[in-house]
């Protein structure tokens, strides 16, 4: 009896150790430990402690070495993009699809359903659970001359895509354009130093990354958002209290605001004369080219289907009308 009872102290005692073990989040932030989005997650660690959970934070400028230290297992949570974050989790990955999510609007009400309890199983795959989903901003078209003001004049220029995001060469090369891999730390830099004449880019990175180079006195930004970039919070439920993984997306929930002034403020820091709007005629051309670009690259795998189609009813709560909601192409 007396073995019995010395077993049971001891499991309890090991199991009290497990919980007070620290949890590393490994977040990434182009700027570092001073930049807006390791700020934020300084908060989060703070409000973390309420769901029994100590949070450590280790900040990178290299996105990739982040995601890679997570799936090594030295990361017990990740901070990235959603575009990166599409391993984990093909369905919230999704999110980031070209053309699906048109306005700020539309894109809180797609946080709201998947902060939801009705979409609390989607979240989990595997050994990985996605325990918070952020705005990052509007990404928009950059060109280094504004004369490539619409689809046609963009076929045989260069565009720098993401190396780990083969859509975007499959958009690029339907446009006729010439795809440069590139990453999170030099895509700007190309465009900068002119390797490249296009660039997709969110508001917030125009100051950090100092796209006023790039733009120069001839350049130009569409004043037409090509997608909504995400931030993905992704842990290991195994190493966090349960429950967690609810009390968090809960919470990131009502960051949205703070989010979204953070993105309102830097793009409204964008001079208006780098702004360029496209006519009436060329939106609709863009929006039909995203489109069937969505069509075409969730049947090859690129798109979670799923979301798709949840994306597809958000666009008709807002426009009932629109041509999409009477057809199944979608």
């Amino acid at each position: 009896m007396k073995k019995i009872m010395l077993a049971s102290v001891a499991a309890l005692s090991l199991s009290t150790a497990a919980q007070a073990q620290a949890q590393t989040l490994c977040m990434y932030d182009p700027i570092g430990a001073q930049g807006a989005a390791y700020a934020l997650a300084k908060d989060y660690a703070l409000a973390a402690k309420q769901w029994g959970a100590k949070i450590e934070l280790k900040a990178y400028t290299d996105e990739r070495v982040a995601a890679e230290d997570f799936k090594a297992g030295q990361c017990d949570g990740v901070g990235i993009t959603g575009l990166r974050g599409r391993q984990y989790n093909a369905y919230v990955g999704s999110i980031d699809s070209i053309g699906a999510v048109p306005s700020y609007d539309h894109l809180r009400t797609v946080l709201q359903v998947l902060a939801s309890p009705a979409s609390e199983k989607s979240m989990v795959v595997g050994q990985y659970e996605v325990v918070g989903i952020f705005p990052l901003g509007a990404a928009y078209v950059f060109v280094r001359d504004r004369a490539i003001n619409s689809i046609e004049k963009a076929a045989g220029k260069k565009i720098a895509v993401l190396d780990f995001d083969k859509s975007q060469a499959r958009m690029v090369q339907q446009l006729g354009a010439q795809p440069v891999a590139s990453d999170i730390t030099n895509f700007t830099t190309k465009f900068n130093n002119g390797q490249v004449d296009i660039v997709v880019a969110p508001g917030i990175a125009f100051k950090p990354f100092e796209m006023y180079k790039g733009l120069g006195t001839k350049g130009a930004i569409y004043r037409f958002p090509l997608v909504q970039l995400t931030g993905n919070l992704i842990i290991r439920p195994d190493r966090f209290p349960a429950g967690f993984g609810a009390k968090s997306r809960k919470y990131i929930l009502t960051q949205l605001d703070t989010a979204q002034r953070t993105i309102k403020q830097a793009e409204d820091g964008i001079a208006e004369k780098y702004w360029l709007d496209l006519t009436a005629e060329d939106k609709a051309k863009y929006t039909l080219m995203m489109t069937e670009a969505r069509v075409q690259m969730t049947k090859e795998g690129f798109y979670d289907k799923k979301m798709l189609n949840l994306l597809k009813k958000v666009r008709c709560k807002f426009d009932a009308a629109a041509a999409e909601c009477a057809n199944n192409v979608e």
